[in-house]
Parts: structure tokens; C-alpha cells; sequence
């Protein structure tokens, strides 16, 4: 089989002699092959022979030489995307493209990317790579994640699909490149640099009331399509929008065997997956319009509004002096949220008062004072360190490098303490739980 380099180069070669027919014919008479044509009628039965024999001969050539050009269209060529994609390698301006996408782009920091090779090129991969790995299939065989379950707070199972080493890579690359330098909300503090818990709970310290709302099924509700819209809106064009959406997104799966072979089944359309470095940022970049109407609606009525990821919540400061209106505050977010293209998990409303415990992921943040960690938390890890102290066994669950978390979260909100706790488990098992 001819080497990659080796098809870019016969490309390029094909090209110059004006596509695949031209070359064919060139290369037919370039190496005696090609047969003038004569008419028949004439002809002696050995002349005929002969002449039969060289046009079979000429044929069986230019099959070859057509298999050899298809091969060389095809490492530099996507071709195909699979079931439901479409498709064309005519780079030609599409109707949903944004008027003057290369200034867009250039506009917010992107890189120039106008064609696969350009991508490919990008990525450190080969075009058939770049095919490979976009490549939608809805029984497959070989998919580009590797699955495992982690239980969720209601004791469920989330399947997380992680990206095996090539693919993640290519998404690393699209999160540091393009994704990054994407505009997102104020308001958000997931998956940001200079952000967290910390500062997403910071912003509603000293509150009178605290609503929580979640989105259902938040990665999976943006599908491939969205996050094509994305990437358009981005300032790339439909060649270039639709690879970037398929390198981001895969098809929810269930693994079925059947006579001895492992299928992967789609069960609906490709969506993030929880799992891939580039799902958390493009949910952000891609919900700054109900970002921004959220922000406008709650600052209206007197709130405060944050987000991270699927997590909303809303305060109302102490110091307000009219009414709450959280039922219109909770109906009218409800229908900014459907507009969007989300849902409201109606289980997952959540509202807590100023005499109760008031906890925004998971910091406690009742009163003026900054957040902390819950006090449950800090006396679990005390407790483990003084059984370590006295020889005792750590309870079921508990490990040092769970421990050495706990008190890394403990530091991010109490550094005095965390710090100490930290010390003390690093001089009773200093190599457990560092990389």
C-alpha cells in the first residue's frame, strides 16, 4: 500500500496535469498503452485479435491507474462522513455561513483553518485520520471512547466516555485553539480559568432566599448540530464547522454482542459526552444568550444569578427590601431556559431560606462571611488524621488519597487549616496520593 506522503505527492501530480481523466490518459500515453482507435470493418482476424488484445491491455491500465488516483483523492480528500452527515468536497460558500466568516474568525483569535488538509494539517494528522475520527457510524465496532460509570448523589450510575489518546488530543487542541477564545457570560464560573466553586459560591454569601435549578440532561440535550452552530457562528465555514462538531461530539451508545462480535449502538444523536475536555466549554460558549437573558431577568427582580454547568442558582441579597417574586423569578427562567433548547429538572428545584443551611456547590454560605466547607466535612478529615494518629484503621471508603482531596478542598476555602491537614497526612504517608 502506497505511504501517505507518497498519495499527497501523486495527488498534487494529478492535479497539475488538470485531474484524475487528463492524468489517466497522459499516464496511458506516456507508457504505450493507449490504444489509437481504428475501425474494424477492415481488419484481417490476426489484426483484430491484436487489437482486441491491446485494448484489453489498455483497459486493465487505466482500471489501475484509476484505483491509484482514488487512492490519492482520498488521502486528500474526506469523501464520506457516514449515516446522516452530509457531506461535499466542493468548498463552495453555503447559505447558513456567517457573511464574512475569515474576519469573524480572525476577529476572535482563531486560528485560519479553510480546508480539511488545513485542519488535518493542524492537528498533526493525516486527512484519512481526520476522516477516521469523524466518521459516524450507527452500529460500530470501534468507537473513540472508552466507557466507565461513577455514581451520581441520587446513587445512580453516569457513564463517562473518555476519549481515547488520539482523539483527545485533537480535542485538546480545539479547546486551547478555538474553543478557549470563544465569548462566554460573566455569570459563569464552571470550567474557567480563575474560576470555581469558590467563586460561584462567593457571589451569594449573605443572602435572604437561595434558589437552585438544574438543567435535565444538559450534555446531552446539545447535539452535533449545535455545536456546528457554534463553530459557524465562530467565524468557520460548513466544511470546517462540521469536522470540528464531529471530533467534539459522539452518539450515546449501549455495547451489544451479537454472535460473538461487541457492537456499539447508537441510542440518538451525536451530543457532547460527558468525558471529553472540550464538552464543558463549548456548553458555556454556547449558552451565553440565556446567559445573558437570565442575568437581565433576575437583576430586574432584584437577584443574583450564577451558572456552573448544568447548575443555576439564584440569590436574593439580605439587605432587599421588597418583594422576593421568586415564583415569577422560577416561572419565567423555566421559559427562558425551554426557549433555549433546555428543560428544568422539575426534582431538582431547590430553595433555601436564611434560617436554614444555605450550600452553593457544595460551600456553605449562610451570613456575610466568606464560604467554607461544610463543618461535617472538616470534622470527618480531623477525625481520619487522629485514627491515623493512633493506629486505628481509616473507616470503608476512606484512603489517603481521598483524604489528601478533602483537605486540598478544606485549603481552597481555610488555607490556615487546610494547610495543617495537608502537612499532617503528607508526614504519615508522604508518597501516597502525589503524581
Amino acid at each position: 500500500m502506497a505511504k501517505q506522503t507518497d498519495l499527497i505527492t501523486l495527488w498534487r501530480t494529478i492535479l497539475q496535469a488538470g485531474g484524475p481523466e487528463a492524468y489517466i490518459q497522459a499516464q496511458l500515453r506516456e507508457r504505450g498503452y493507449l490504444v489509437e482507435r481504428r475501425e474494424t470493418d477492415k481488419m484481417s482476424e490476426k489484426e483484430l485479435e491484436d487489437y482486441k488484445k491491446s485494448l484489453k491491455t489498455e483497459a486493465a491500465e487505466k482500471r489501475a491507474l484509476q484505483r491509484e488516483s482514488w487512492k490519492a483523492y482520498r488521502a486528500n480528500h474526506i469523501v464520506h462522513l457516514g449515516e446522516g452527515v452530509h457531506w461535499s468536497d466542493e468548498k463552495a460558500n453555503d447559505k447558513w455561513d456567517v457573511p464574512n466568516a475569515e474576519e469573524r474568525a480572525a476577529e476572535n483569535g482563531l486560528p485560519p483553518l479553510d480546508s480539511p488538509q488545513q485542519l488535518a494539517e493542524a492537528l498533526g494528522i493525516s486527512v484519512p485520520d481526520l476522516r477516521w475520527l469523524t466518521y459516524h457510524r450507527d452500529a460500530a465496532t470501534h468507537i473513540h471512547y472508552v466507557r466507565f460509570m461513577i455514581p451520581k448523589r441520587d446513587g445512580k450510575q453516569r457513564p463517562i466516555w473518555a476519549p481515547l489518546p488520539k482523539l483527545k488530543a485533537a480535542q485538546h487542541w480545539i479547546l486551547f485553539n478555538v474553543v478557549e477564545r470563544l465569548q462566554v457570560h460573566g455569570a459563569v464560573h464552571g470550567f474557567l480559568a480563575g474560576r470555581s466553586t469558590l467563586t460561584n459560591a462567593s457571589i451569594h454569601t449573605d443572602s435572604r432566599v437561595i434558589l437552585k435549578m438544574d438543567i435535565k440532561d444538559f450534555f446531552p440535550t446539545i447535539t452535533w448540530r449545535r455545536v456546528k452552530g457554534v463553530f459557524r457562528k465562530a467565524g468557520y465555514r460548513e466544511q470546517i464547522a462540521t469536522l470540528l462538531a464531529l471530533l467534539c461530539t459522539e452518539s450515546p451508545r449501549d455495547v451489544v454482542e451479537h454472535e460473538g462480535k461487541r457492537y456499539y449502538v447508537s441510542l440518538g444523536h451525536r451530543c457532547l459526552p460527558q468525558g471529553a475536555p472540550t464538552s464543558p466549554a463549548i456548553t458555556n460558549v454556547l449558552c451565553l444568550r440565556m446567559d445573558q437573558r437570565i442575568v437581565g431577568l433576575a437583576a430586574k427582580l432584584g437577584w443574583r444569578y450564577t451558572r456552573y454547568a448544568d447548575d443555576m442558582t439564584f440569590s436574593l441579597p439580605g439587605d432587599h427590601k421588597g418583594k422576593p417574586n421568586l415564583g415569577k423569578l422560577m416561572g419565567l427562567v423555566k421559559r427562558i431556559v425551554g426557549a433555549e433548547g433546555f428543560t428544568v429538572h422539575p426534582d431538582k428545584i431547590r430553595v433555601a431560606r436564611h434560617g436554614g443551611c444555605q450550600r452553593v456547590t457544595g460551600l456553605v454560605v449562610n451570613g456575610a462571611s466568606e464560604p467554607r466547607v461544610p463543618r461535617q466535612l472538616r470534622r470527618q478529615v480531623r477525625a481520619a488524621i487522629h485514627n491515623l494518629q493512633k493506629g486505628k484503621p481509616l473507616k470503608e471508603g476512606e484512603t489517603i488519597v481521598t483524604l489528601k482531596g478533602m483537605a486540598a478542598y478544606i485549603h481552597m476555602t481555610d488555607r490556615e487549616l487546610g494547610a495543617k491537614l495537608l502537612a499532617e497526612l503528607k508526614r504519615r504517608h508522604p508518597a501516597e496520593g502525589t503524581a
